[in-house]
């Protein structure tokens, strides 16, 4: 009678063997412990601008302090900071075969506190909360800033589910496009409106009517977090990646926009990059339905 193999016996490579799901890359796993670092920092920060206003006695964004504007300031760019640091833990770990199951659900709980709660906190302290006249208003602001941390949650339980390698390879999607939008994506669009706002606020412009925007704009990001709607990805992108000469352009002059023009230029290539999926999903609906075939009666 053969006894049954044990674990440690099994395929290295397997990713069902309990050893091999929960081992622990340094490097990969370093990148998403900053990425969690900056997150939990970027938490203080918004904690402390949110004192300062109400210490101050701001009742509306418009008067924000300089200090106030600070906070917040810091914590956006531990947003960016966070987002860079999730660009590096993939990379790493694809670059040296070193991914894991472990790693997977450790970025993605790392990305629930940087690219969810951050951001909603974000725009509930800045925009949502200070309407001391208004309890309702804070209220509302609550809601809306959970219902983005709750798509951002669900959307990566649901990327978790759809790339876990028990899942069968024929059910498995084989575009390379992300579905719905990234929450990394959608944390840095939030992060640069209000990077756009508070560079206004420090010029002593009055940024209240810009400001309505950004609850709106928070709910569609949490729709299209969970929506059907593809965004292209840049998982694959690396330094041998050969390119069209359009997309070569598209880089550069992206490159360009930043350089020139910093926080709007940031602002204008994150909305961008949520309009183009949108986009390009109605022109291939579009495109389907002109291919359908309609069914004589």
């Amino acid at each position: 009678m053969i006894s049954p193999r044990s674990s440690d016996q099994s395929d290295p490579e397997d990713p069902y063997n309990v050893t091999n799901a929960s081992r622990i890359y340094f490097l990969p796993n370093l990148m998403t412990a900053g990425n969690l670092c900056c997150g939990f920092v970027a938490i203080i920060f918004c904690i402390k601008a949110n004192y300062e206003m109400r210490h101050s006695g701001m009742q509306m964004v418009s008067e924000l302090s300089p200090v106030a504007i600070g906070y917040f300031k810091w914590a956006v760019w531990l947003i960016l900071g966070a987002a860079a640091f999730d660009t590096l833990d993939g990379r790493l770990a694809r670059m040296g075969g070193r991914e894991s199951l472990f790693g997977a659900e450790f970025d993605s709980l790392a990305d629930v506190v940087s690219f969810g709660l951050v951001p909603a906190l974000l725009v509930f302290f800045l925009i949502l909360s200070p309407t001391h006249g208004y309890p309702i208003f804070q209220q509302l602001g609550g809601f809306l800033s959970f219902i983005y941390l709750l798509c951002a949650a669900v959307r990566l339980a649901r990327f978790n589910v759809i790339t876990n390698p028990l899942v069968r390879r024929d059910a498995k999607d084989s575009s390379k496009d992300f579905l719905g939008l990234p929450v990394p994506a959608a944390a840095g669009t939030v992060a640069s409106l209000v990077l756009a706002l508070l560079s206004l606020a420090e010029s002593d412009r009055d940024i209240h009517r810009w400001a309505v925007i950004l609850p709106p704009l928070l709910v569609l990001i949490a729709v299209l977090m969970v929506s059907t709607v593809r965004y292209p990805s840049g998982k694959k992108v690396n330094l041998q990646t050969s390119t069209r000469l359009t997309t070569f352009v598209v880089i550069v002059v992206v490159a360009g926009v930043l350089i020139l023009f910093k926080e709007f230029g940031l602002l204008a290539c994150t909305l961008s990059y949520i309009f183009f999926g949108l986009i390009r999903h109605w022109r291939r609906a579009q495109a389907a339905r002109k291919q359908t075939p309609v069914n004589s009666v």
